[in-house]
């Protein structure tokens, strides 16, 4: 029987001898799994850090650009109101320039016509100083003098002819209205 029993523990015990190999061989290659999954963790881990790291200088690179962005834009939206102001400005001057020019053509046109006027009242008097130097030159004096006295004379001649007229109509007229006195008191 203790054969038996020796038999019988033997293959038990080189079953749980093989068991117990094969537990060790998993074992072992559990470990070795586990070495391999913690390297992948740990490499994976290393690869989290460099991208959470570059997440976050991406993020700070992101605002920096946002920010840039902004004052760029506020920089356009400056420019823009000064382009718009100086155009304005522009027009303006333009407006100015041309009511000026127009303000000059008109001056210029007024003087020109001034001028005008003055070249021929200065040609006028021209042609009259040349009249008067001829009707007042020396060598004609004494017959305008005589020719005035003449006149003179003629006009006192014919001014006395009126007078005398005057008084010779005027008894005329006495006459008359004492007539019609006369003929009214003899009709009352």
């Amino acid at each position: 029987m203790n054969d038996g029993w020796h038999e019988h523990v033997e293959p038990k015990v080189e079953q749980l001898t093989n068991k117990l190999r094969r537990l060790q061989q998993g074992k072992q290659a559990l470990g070795e799994e586990v070495k391999e999954v913690q390297s992948l963790r740990d490499s994976l881990q290393e690869e989290l850090d460099a991208l959470q790291t570059e997440a976050y200088q991406l993020e700070a690179f992101h605002k920096e650009k946002e920010e840039l962005c902004r004052i760029l834009q506020f920089q356009c939206e400056e420019i823009e109101q000064d382009s718009t102001r100086q155009k304005q400005l522009n027009r303006r001057s333009k407006d100015l320039i041309e009511l000026y020019r127009c303000q000059i053509q008109e001056t210029k046109l007024r003087h020109r016509k001034q001028r005008m006027k003055f070249e021929n009242q200065l040609q006028q008097l021209i042609e009259q100083h040349k009249n008067l130097h001829s009707l007042f030159s020396p060598d004609r004096l004494p017959s305008e003098i005589e020719n005035v006295t003449n006149s003179k004379f003629q006009l006192l001649k014919a001014e006395q002819q009126k007078l005398s007229q005057l008084c010779h109509l005027e008894e005329k007229l006495d006459e008359a209205r004492s007539r019609t006195e006369t003929t009214d008191t003899h009709t009352g």
